[in-house]
């Protein structure tokens, strides 16, 4: 891949990721007995990233995404509540990633990353609040973070190895397309 298609990939990315966090912004959670759990449809394109990019690029996607999400519709509270998830998310991905795909699936890193975000983002609440008792919600977010974590994993992987298939098609058809005109 060259430098500009790689620009190119991560620039799509993070706006996927972006469009992705303002969709699931505007749809309401059904989930009554967790007030502000969200599913996390954007850790699609994060576990994509980290598949499909080096760290540092996987990350420049992870931070786009949280700026320009706060830029279109969030406030500076949102910001904190994302970035410290996010963070943390990011980072307890690729940690557990790196130890190979024989010993953990992308579902495992999902997961991984759904548990720590709610970890991050609690933790800021618990700073804000002055209480750690905001901790006590840990269990229900992480139940939820857990299920939804092995649903996106569950997609990430099914686009991972469509997109694979995908790329191996687009060289046959330019190879077959360059036999043609020659």
């Amino acid at each position: 891949m060259t430098k500009n298609q790689r620009i190119v990939y991560i620039a799509l990315l993070a706006s996927q990721a972006v469009i992705i966090s303002l969709l699931e912004r505007a749809i309401p959670f059904p989930f009554a007995f967790a007030p502000g759990a969200k599913l996390g449809l954007a850790n699609i394109i994060t576990c994509m990233a980290l598949y499909t990019l080096s760290a540092k690029d996987a990350g420049k996607v992870v931070f786009t995404r949280l700026v320009l999400s706060t830029l279109l519709g969030g406030t500076i509270s949102t910001f904190m509540y994302s970035a410290s998830g996010a963070i943390l998310s990011f980072f307890g991905m690729w940690s557990v990633k790196k130890l190979g795909p024989k010993r953990i699936s992308i579902i495992g890193v999902s997961v991984t990353g759904a548990i720590l975000h709610n970890v991050g983002q609690l933790v800021i609440a618990s700073w804000i609040a002055q209480t750690w008792t905001v901790l006590l919600y840990l269990p229900i977010l992480s139940f939820i973070g857990i299920l939804s974590g092995i649903a996106i994993g569950v997609f990430a992987n099914y686009l991972l190895t469509h997109i694979e298939k995908l790329h191996y098609y687009h060289y046959l058809q330019e190879s077959n397309s360059e036999k043609i005109s020659l």
